[in-house]
């Protein structure tokens, strides 16, 4: 049972909007897939209440921020969102669960500076064969220069970057109706899915 966590100790940088994501992609696969939010704000769980039951199913893994506990049996894929300042047991506890983490990461200097110890953190867990991690940037207008001196930033680090992502309406609109880009017809979607797809194959490996 993969477990997919979304993490990054800064706060805001669009970890809901993958988590929910990964899961909806997961979903649309066919797959079991319960999605578990430890962050305190709960946006992930707040979506998962706004799903319709139309769309394809996603339970809930209940799981707190002072409690990180292996997921229940009856699932075939896990995502955890995680809280801002991961650090600590809950660190360690993650990291436990984790088959997989993708860290999103803004076009800012200080988002930036406030990943790069995490990252190296990261990076041992990955260089010891215990972990697979990648890297997306989230929000990303690739005509600027805060795009280019991330991807600078990427370039540097040895870990895949999955994608840059495009900041776009779409998302929160979606958003608030518990969809996913997944949910609604490719062709009103098509760049969005398209700057999936180097996500989708990684986690699909």
């Amino acid at each position: 049972m993969p477990v997919v966590v979304i993490a990054n100790p800064k706060g805001g940088v669009g970890k809901s909007t993958l988590a929910t994501h990964v899961a909806g992609y997961f979903a649309s696969q066919g797959h079991a897939v319960m999605l578990g939010d430890a962050d305190r704000q709960q946006s992930s769980k707040l979506w998962l209440g706004l799903r319709p039951a139309a769309a394809r199913p996603i339970a809930t893994w209940d799981v707190s921020a002072d409690l990180i506990t292996k997921p229940p049996r009856g699932t075939t894929h896990v995502v955890l969102d995680t809280p801002g300042g991961l650090h600590g047991w809950r660190f360690k506890d993650v990291i436990k669960l984790a088959d997989k983490i993708i860290v999103p990461l803004q076009p800012s200097v200080f988002d930036i500076f406030a990943t790069r110890a995490f990252l190296d953190q990261l990076a041992v867990y990955r260089d010891a064969g215990k972990l697979q991690v990648g890297i997306v940037g989230m929000r990303v207008d690739s005509r600027t220069i805060a795009a280019d001196k991330l991807r600078e930033f990427m370039d540097g680090l040895g870990l895949p970057v999955l994608s840059m992502v495009r900041d776009t309406q779409n998302y929160i609109h979606l958003a608030a109706r518990g969809l996913t880009l997944f949910d609604v017809a490719p062709g009103r979607v098509e760049k969005d899915l398209a700057q999936w797809r180097g996500i989708c194959d990684w986690l699909d490996e």
